[in-house]
């Protein structure tokens, strides 16, 4: 009798994860404000971005590390103040064919 292994095809999973981080951190009201902001206004710094969110520099801190660590943001530490942007190479790689091309049939793309 012949044992058999059945393989998963697991080229996808690594990159779901990825989608799903980026998805995630902008799945949150507050994170979508920040960005929007950041949008308008360019590069800021906690201090000066904290008073128009309403929050604490502490639960801003914690919504921007979410927003750096899938690269939607950006960060620059001058001295003892950091500094964050859009990343904007990453906002427009996740509104790309790219990612639609993921959920369309091969030949659409």
């Amino acid at each position: 009798m012949k044992n058999e292994i059945n393989l998963i095809d697991l080229s996808n999973d690594k990159l779901f994860e990825v989608y799903e981080q980026k998805f995630k951190a902008i799945a949150d009201q507050k994170r979508l404000q920040i960005m929007n902001i950041l949008t308008q206004k360019g590069e800021m710094c906690v201090c000066d971005l904290a008073p128009i969110v309403d929050m604490t520099q502490s639960k801003l801190s914690y919504h921007l590390k979410i927003l750096l660590d899938a690269n939607i943001i950006l960060k620059d530490t001058r001295g003892t103040w950091s500094y964050y942007k859009l990343n904007q190479n990453e906002i427009n790689h996740l509104l790309s064919e790219e990612l639609c091309c993921l959920f369309r049939p091969s030949s659409r793309c």
